[in-house]
């Protein structure tokens, strides 16, 4: 199958939900969506615009025009801002230890094993199945520090036309990684790092970029200072998106803190891997200085509410960072989160929104428990999935809108084998979104779009 796909115009008329801002809700009832040749939207017109009627019969004569059906929705696709590919085989494993125990014990073994392609590759063809069938069109993907398997990781999401953005790991500390699984030095880290951002790009059918390097030290307990440093200098000279982790737990926050006298946020702005382009997954700890240094670069962080609760000993404070117009969106966290569904995302990250807001602890007054400052709800974790993702990443995606890709995903409501229930006379348009946030499963996703192009059907 050719990476170069060539798609022909079309539209649909349906539904469409989106979001524009964590606050900001559009509900279009027969919109006409119109996408070009290049899979970009070139309109999306309301009934009564101008030109409405006009458009469809064009399409409809050119045999170009889908009609959903009732009960059928168009949403954007899904971005899942952070994954850990090589996990995917441990999912639902080990999820009772420690994150230090967790890693060194079940996560470096299985990672280790990704020298050789052959498991490599059975096991990516199947993630990356799986999370279109679920609706997520751009992920994030940690590969391994093999550079084989990790190319192979970008090959196979260009292959089935999955947007992606995929890092071989960096990480170089014998004081925190086994012998077994380490680069050998940090210079031979960060050469292999600048191979694979060559590599990625020179891929056959990749000169548009739906798939892109990114330069991942593991996190700062994994790396040398003098491989940081080198990947910050790279950082700076390839343009490169940068995903890291960050604050992640109580250990690993102490570790940095112990180590550099400082936040990670800080540490990482000093090696010179805050940027436009970087991504931070958790951040459960952030102060509000370093909420201040994410604003003035422009960097993201990756949500992963379902296992923070897991492994991080806290919840990351969503809202707060919202109200300082920071860059978010979610992350599912494989295999530290259970669930490729990036609705299962929505409702965690609503859940601990709510557990940090009026707190879980019941031998705490109720007036004391929480912070009182902290709940997000449906709408704010659609944008977090969508629009917030795309944002995350400084990309044209994760909306329904002009000029931007059309990543999208139609939802039928009326799947036997779903969860989702409309009661046309009872249920509004933002109930009909936030029943299919709370409710919606990988079965009613019948259809996923990436530029345009049909990659999932059922």
């Amino acid at each position: 199958m050719s990476p170069k796909r060539a798609i022909s115009p079309f539209a649909l008329r349906g539904t469409v939900f989106t979001a524009s801002n964590a606050h900001q809700l559009h509900c279009i009832e027969n919109a006409l969506v119109c996408v070009d040749e290049n899979g970009v939207i070139t309109a999306v017109l309301h009934q009564d615009d101008t030109g409405y009627s006009q458009a469809c019969q064009h399409y409809q004569l050119q045999g170009q025009l889908t009609v959903l059906e009732p009960g059928q929705y168009v949403l954007p696709g899904f971005v899942d801002l952070h994954v850990h590919a090589p996990q995917w085989p441990q999912t639902g494993k080990a999820l009772d230890l420690p994150l230090n125990e967790w890693l060194q014990d079940n996560t470096f073994p299985l990672e280790a094993r990704y020298a050789d392609i052959d498991f490599a590759r059975q096991v990516y063809l199947s993630l990356v199945d799986t999370l279109l069938a679920n609706g997520t069109t751009t992920a994030m993907y940690f590969a391994t520090l093999h550079d084989r398997s990790s190319l192979e990781l970008a090959r196979i999401c260009l292959e089935k036309g999955q947007r992606a953005l995929v890092g071989r790991v960096a990480m170089d500390n014998p004081d925190q990684c086994p012998d077994y699984y380490r680069d050998e030095s940090a210079t031979a880290a960060i050469e292999a790092t600048a191979r694979f951002i060559d590599d990625v790009y020179q891929l056959p059918g990749n000169t548009l970029r739906r798939v892109r390097p990114v330069i991942t030290p593991r996190f700062i307990p994994s790396c040398t200072d003098e491989l940081l440093t080198g990947l910050g200098a790279l950082a700076r000279r390839s343009g490169c998106h940068v995903q890291t982790h960050c604050s992640e737990s109580d250990w690993e926050h102490q570790y940095v803190q112990q180590r550099h006298h400082k936040n990670d946020t800080q540490a990482l702005n000093d090696f010179g891997l805050i940027t436009r382009k970087t991504v931070l997954a958790h951040a459960n700890f952030l102060n509000d200085e370093d909420m201040d240094t994410l604003k003035a670069a422009g960097a993201g962080v990756a949500h992963c509410p379902l296992s923070n609760f897991y492994f991080s000993n806290a919840v990351f404070p969503l809202r707060k960072a919202l109200e300082r117009h920071l860059h978010v969106g979610l992350g599912s966290d494989l295999s530290g989160g259970h669930s490729p569904s990036m609705f299962d995302s929505c409702r965690h990250a609503i859940t601990a929104s709510n557990a940090l807001h009026d707190g879980v602890d019941p031998a705490i007054q109720a007036a004391s428990r929480g912070n009182g400052s902290a709940k997000i709800d449906f709408r704010q974790a659609f944008w977090l999935a969508t629009g917030g993702g795309g944002e995350a990443l400084d990309l044209p995606i994760g909306q329904i809108k002009t000029g931007y890709a059309f990543d999208a995903l139609m939802l039928d409501c009326r799947a036997t084998e779903g969860n989702v229930v409309i009661w046309p006379e009872l249920d509004s348009s933002p109930d009909i979104l936030q029943k299919i946030i709370y409710n919606a499963a990988r079965s009613n996703i019948i259809r996923t779009w990436v530029q345009g192009e049909l990659v999932f059907s059922r």
